[in-house]
């Protein structure tokens, strides 16, 4: 293989793509913060909702302005029937991140008024995004299971309205708490894959529908979202404490990649695995082990003296698996449930972006062949095209 041409990095590591104040990671030291504020004292004393508002406007909001904003989102929170006669036609098997997808995509056709210089406009987008992706994705899941849609509580939080539109049931307070609690969490995390795609369609002047359906679209990606997924596989596939050192040193020699450690960012724990296992152990006290954890939490212990010298740690996704399984979530939410909280970060993007936007258009080096000479058919051998005779 030849050498990569001079200035050339692959995928873009390590080259700055945009100024952002949205939010920051300090890999060395374990540190990820939003506006400023740390995660840790988000996901302690904050909500999704109040996040959200910070992340997008830049400040936390007053009390009345949190109120206002609460309830302008539980008001956008229903679907017009014709959202919900297109999930229908869905195949049942199709996986929600397609139907989150286009369902997200599909805001676009029922809200086509386009007026990006307009904060009356862009406000109004923000609450649709918030408030609908919740009530879209519950519904995929009823409609796949034979079910209708379960209408969303407007006397319900964020996290609790979401909870009981899975299950008509309306959640342990704790349970809601500790799940708005992982929406902080996820809701933003620097220039990743999902959140690119989303500032590269904002820099088009699309409308934000588009941007946030192209998000999701990247976030399916298995390199991106589903890391949980594959975590609790690999948790099950150890199956007992006993076997974790045998299962680790096998993946090890065989450079087989162990799910849910390692992080491009971070060469220290992820700070949000830290807070993750603290919410699992909560969850765990109230309503009853999980034998995974033990299996989790053995191989963490050994990995930090096997790969810790190597920076590799747990990162967001090694424990998030095990708290929404404890939750009632299906595994194949997973990744969607991360997009219902990442909304909040690419919207925030999104938002930054039209402040000061120019087209994203990189340049490339071109590897391929020089001019040559066009050729009849007649005289082409194969699909190489190649003269004949």
């Amino acid at each position: 293989m030849s050498e990569a041409p001079t200035g050339f990095r692959p995928g873009l590591e390590g080259v700055p793509a945009t100024q952002s104040a949205i939010s920051n990671i300090d890999g060395q030291q374990g540190i990820l913060s939003y506006r400023g504020y740390r995660i840790e004292d988000l996901a302690a004393h904050s909500t999704f909702l109040e996040t959200a508002y910070l992340l997008i406007w830049g400040e936390l909001p007053s009390a009345e302005a949190l109120r206002e904003f609460q309830h302008d989102v539980q008001m956008h929170r229903r679907v017009s029937f014709r959202i919900r006669d297109m999930l229908k036609c869905f195949p049942s098997g199709g996986h929600p991140m397609d139907a989150l997808q286009s369902s997200a995509a599909s805001l676009g056709l029922f809200y086509s008024n386009r007026a990006l210089d307009d904060e009356n406009y862009i406000r109004g987008a923000v609450m649709r995004v918030l408030a609908k992706i919740p009530t879209m994705l519950a519904a995929f899941h009823m409609i796949r299971r034979g079910q209708d849609p379960i209408q969303p509580r407007d006397d319900l939080p964020y996290a609790s309205n979401f909870l009981y539109m899975l299950t008509e049931r309306e959640p342990d307070p704790l349970a809601a708490r500790i799940f708005d609690a992982c929406l902080v969490l996820h809701a933003e995390h620097t220039l990743n894959a999902s959140t690119f795609s989303a500032r590269v369609t904002a820099s088009t002047l699309t409308d934000p529908y588009a941007v946030v359906a192209s998000a999701v679209g990247t976030l399916a990606g298995p390199l991106h979202g589903g890391a949980n997924e594959d975590v609790l596989l690999m948790l099950e596939e150890i199956g007992s404490e006993e076997r974790v050192e045998a299962y680790l040193d096998e993946a090890i020699a065989s450079k087989r990649k162990i799910m849910g450690f390692g992080h491009r960012e971070y060469k220290v724990k992820d700070p949000r695995a830290t807070i993750l296992q603290g919410l699992a152990e909560t969850l765990f006290s109230r309503f009853g082990h999980d034998r995974m954890y033990d299996v989790a939490r053995r191989l963490e212990t050994l990995a930090a003296e096997k790969l810790g010298p190597k920076g590799i740690y747990p990162n967001v996704d090694f424990y998030s698996g095990l708290v929404y399984r404890k939750l009632g979530i299906p595994t194949d939410l997973f990744t969607p449930v991360f997009a219902l909280s990442r909304a909040a970060g690419w919207l925030a993007h999104w938002k930054e972006q039209l402040g000061a936007n120019r087209i994203y258009r990189p340049t490339q080096i071109y590897t391929g062949l020089e001019t040559r000479n066009w050729l009849p058919t007649e005289q082409r051998s194969g699909h190489n095209g190649e003269p004949t005779g």
